[in-house]
């Protein structure tokens, strides 16, 4: 069983938790995490870009000169592609580039990105991260205890508007909560601020 300390928002040492091995101390499966980075990246594609191919560009329709006896190359339409105003060759059309992945695949790729971090020495626990009122300084100052102020991703148990506004305008920052961790966030984050009431729903439904 893995152990780590738990801190309060000052920094200070209160105590000591253990973790899970079966969620934090797995053997990372790179591939895996790979797939599932490449599949979250994906699925937050708009793919709403559009342009004109030559049938849907408007005017076009008389042939610019006579087919033969000009000198000039034979030409069909001022909208063909390679006139200026004229079509786009293949042109993009809005598409769906989301696919899904299994269940399976997805919680070995977040047990490995945890694994990963525990085994850098990469989580943060903390006893409970409250804020009174959106505070970015305080945040900061509290990051900055921790030692967490690159990149942090801080997890909280549920959502609490005071802690999202006091992070949001922290370069770097990101929080979320237990129930909406995804790899990519772990993976993207230097450090994982998390709350222990957080890290036991975690360890409930992972482990």
């Amino acid at each position: 069983m893995l152990k780590t300390n738990v801190y309060n928002m000052s920094g200070k040492l209160v105590g000591e938790i253990e973790l899970p091995e079966a969620v934090f101390g797995i053997e990372p499966n790179k591939a895996v995490v790979h797939d599932v980075v490449k599949n979250h990246l994906a699925n937050c594609r708009q793919g709403t870009q559009s342009a004109l191919t030559r049938a849907e560009v408007s005017g076009g329709g008389r042939k610019p000169w006579r087919q033969k006896g000009t000198g000039r190359a034979r030409q069909g339409s001022t909208r063909a592609p390679q006139w200026t105003h004229g079509g786009i060759v293949f042109a993009p059309k809005p598409r769906d580039y989301s696919y899904t992945l299994n269940k399976k695949t997805k919680r070995l790729a977040l047990k490995s990105a945890l694994s990963a971090k525990a085994a850098a020495a990469a989580i943060v626990v903390i006893d409970s991260i409250k804020m009174d009122a959106p505070k970015t300084k305080e945040f900061a100052a509290f990051l900055a205890a921790v030692g967490a102020e690159k990149k942090p991703l801080v997890i909280t148990a549920a959502a609490d508007q005071n802690v999202v506004k006091s992070g949001r305008n922290i370069p770097g920052c990101e929080v979320t909560f237990a129930n909406l961790i995804n790899v990519y966030d772990i993976v993207n984050a230097e450090k994982l601020v998390i709350d222990q009431e957080a890290l036991a729903k975690i360890v409930e439904v992972f482990a």
